[in-house]
């Protein structure tokens, strides 16, 4: 019975050690977006997209009057619509230049706790990197970052559908 007593004392404190251990840990200072409040805006240099990326369709409304041909997106500045997700926010903002995307920025993305800083500081200029490349919403979601990636990928298409015209 004693054994019984104590066995069940080892498992119970051997639980509780194991469940308050904090896997890892990020000190605020390294972190590039740790800084930025969740209205903040995250970006990557502006790179020239390849000649052989190509958008995708959708209808939107249009806020410039140049578009071309190859690609159907007219030159301006879209915001896409926020999308909700399980910890905020995601909001995606395009460059359209001579019909391609030429910069992306994230003007709203979830940035409450140091977890999530380290998520998207890693996530967010990945995912903007492959937008500028596949010059599309048609980009890989993020491992570790499956929330903020879908939420990011509808925003981009959002502002994608009113860059099209």
């Amino acid at each position: 019975m004693k054994k019984n007593v104590y066995a069940l004392m080892a498992t119970v404190t051997g639980l509780v050690l194991l469940f308050s251990y904090r896997t890892s840990t990020v000190p605020a200072s390294t972190s590039a977006l740790a800084d930025t409040p969740s209205s903040g805006v995250a970006t990557v240099p502006k790179t020239t997209p390849s000649p052989s990326a190509s958008g995708t369709a959708s209808n939107g409304t249009s806020t410039s009057t140049t578009q071309t041909p190859s690609s159907g997106l007219a030159d301006g500045t879209y915001t896409g619509q926020a999308a909700n997700t399980r910890f905020g926010p995601v909001q995606v903002q395009i460059t359209v230049s001579g019909g391609a995307i030429t910069d992306v920025q994230v003007p709203q993305y979830p940035s409450e706790s140091g977890r999530d800083q380290q998520i998207n500081a890693h996530a967010l200029p990945v995912l903007v990197k492959e937008t500028v490349q596949a010059q599309s919403a048609e980009v890989d979601m993020v491992s570790g970052a499956t929330y903020t990636s879908t939420g990011y990928r509808t925003s981009l298409q959002s502002a994608l559908d009113r860059a099209r015209s």
